[in-house]
Formats: structure tokens, C-alpha cells, sequence
């Protein structure tokens, strides 16, 4: 296979990852076998490619960039890989057979929306390996004292570790900062089997809108609710008026949505 680089669009953030010890890291983490479907998200010039084609049964590529869709086959030709020209945001994950992986070396935009996207998704995937900036990996790793929406909304669905941190200079061309592996494991058993997740997140995003301020001042303004309303709402999921969203668990957050869903009732 040739490994000269293409020449890509800027527009789409896009870093090439050749580091055979990091590439390895990937299907490591995304515990690529023999008897897997891999959904490869972004394959670019394909060295992901290559690997995961000689390791899993079916390899699921999407690729945004149009020259580079074309170009894949002919740098990785495999009967088991098929090549979608399209954007992963509007890509039918239902398609794809249950128990899918998924591994992807993501730009920093699409980072939030996809995770939102593959976790949402009725036909989720078993584990997933995603190669993102450091600090959006810790992000979605984080715990409380330093939760986010982004957190919150990942481990309501997944099990994530990190896994092993790239180095800016593996990248062509080298990125401004460093990236590193994200593992998921979408979880066996929902963690809230008895949530309604639109409430539920309602509630949550509505902690998270005014991330200065206390979860009484959140809430109260998310869920037009008077601070009264809040309080006692607080109190019954047994919360201090004071803390901030970010201080929450998810049992706690857990706590707050049957609160709410008291005080509507």
C-alpha cells in the first residue's frame, strides 16, 4: 500500500496518524476480532485501514472527503471493506449489525455530535476506540467536580477509559495539541433502566446552561421553574442549593430527574 499523504481539505481539521505502535493502540482498544464488523469513521489515507481489514470480518469505512472515498479501495483493496462517501452524521448506523465496533481518528468539531450520535443510536455499538484531542478525552472521562454535558451524556450510556496518549508529532501535519485514545464499552445494562432519556436530559442540560453559577440558579433558569420550585426540588433529590452542575454524579443527576418528574406530576 502506498502511504504518501493526500492533499486534503483544511476545512475538515484532518491529521494523519502513520505511527504503527499508535495504530496498533486502536484496534487494541476497540478489541477488533475475527468475527467483528468495524466501523472505520474518517479512514483518510487508510493506514487505519489496512490493519483493521487483515484483523475484523467486515470493515464499514465512511469517509466525508470525496477524493479520498475513491481512493481508499484502490490504496486498501480488501473484499471486506466497503467505502461510503458520506457524512457520519447523517450515516444509518441502523444499517450496520448489531454488536458493531467502531474505531475513528476524529477532527476536534465533530467530537461531541458523533458521540452524541453512536451512544443515541437504537443500533449502538459494542466498543469503540476513538483517537480525539487529550483534553476532550479527559473530558468525557471526567468526574464530579469536573463534570460537563459532554461527560454526563457519554456515561449515561458507556463505560469510557483513557487509553493511550498520541503525541502531537506522530500527527502529518502535527496538530497543536496532543490527542489520545478513547475506549467505550456501551454499557450491558442501562445504568437508569427506568428513565425517560429526553427528561432526563432535559433536566441535565438545563443544569449545565449556566455553568457559573449554582444548580439552584441552573435549574431554576433552564426549566423556568421559580427558585422556590428549584429548592425544593433540590431538596427532595437530597442536593445542596449551592453546588455547581459539575460537582454532580450521575446517580445524583439520577436523584434530580425523579425530583422533577415528582413535581410534575
Amino acid at each position: 500500500m502506498s502511504h504518501d499523504l493526500p492533499n486534503t481539505k483544511k476545512s475538515l481539521g484532518q491529521h494523519w496518524l502513520e505511527d504503527d505502535f499508535s495504530l496498533e493502540a486502536m484496534l487494541v482498544a476497540a478489541e477488533v476480532s475475527p468475527a467483528d464488523t468495524v466501523l472505520e469513521i474518517g479512514p483518510g489515507p487508510g493506514t487505519l485501514t489496512e490493519r483493521l481489514v487483515a484483523q475484523a470480518k467486515q470493515i464499514v469505512a465512511v469517509e466525508f472527503d470525496d477524493a479520498l472515498a475513491k481512493e481508499l479501495p484502490m490504496r486498501v483493496p480488501a473484499k471486506n471493506l466497503q467505502v461510503v462517501r458520506q457524512d457520519i452524521l447523517s450515516f444509518d448506523l441502523t444499517s450496520l449489525p448489531e454488536g458493531y465496533k467502531v474505531v475513528a481518528n476524529i477532527p476536534y468539531y465533530l467530537t461531541s455530535n458523533l458521540l452524541r450520535n453512536l451512544c443515541e443510536s437504537p443500533n449502538h455499538f459494542s466498543t469503540a476506540a476513538i483517537l480525539i484531542q487529550k483534553e476532550v478525552a479527559e473530558r468525557v472521562c471526567a468526574q464530579p467536580g469536573d463534570m460537563s454535558l459532554l461527560s454526563v451524556s457519554v456515561q449515561f450510556y458507556c463505560d469510557a477509559w483513557l487509553d493511550l496518549l498520541v503525541p502531537a508529532e506522530l500527527f502529518t501535519p502535527p496538530p497543536k495539541v496532543d490527542s489520545q485514545i478513547l475506549k467505550l464499552k456501551f454499557r450491558a445494562k442501562p445504568l437508569f433502566p427506568d428513565v425517560d432519556t429526553k427528561v432526563f436530559f432535559r433536566v441535565v442540560k438545563a443544569g449545565f446552561s449556566q455553568r457559573r453559577k449554582t444548580i439552584l440558579n441552573s435549574l431554576s433558569a433552564g426549566l423556568h421553574l421559580s427558585k422556590a420550585q428549584t429548592s425544593e426540588m433540590l431538596g427532595r433529590a437530597d442536593i445542596k442549593t449551592s453546588v455547581r452542575s459539575q460537582n454532580l454524579s450521575l446517580q445524583e443527576w439520577h436523584n434530580l430527574y425523579h425530583a422533577y418528574l415528582d413535581q410534575n406530576t
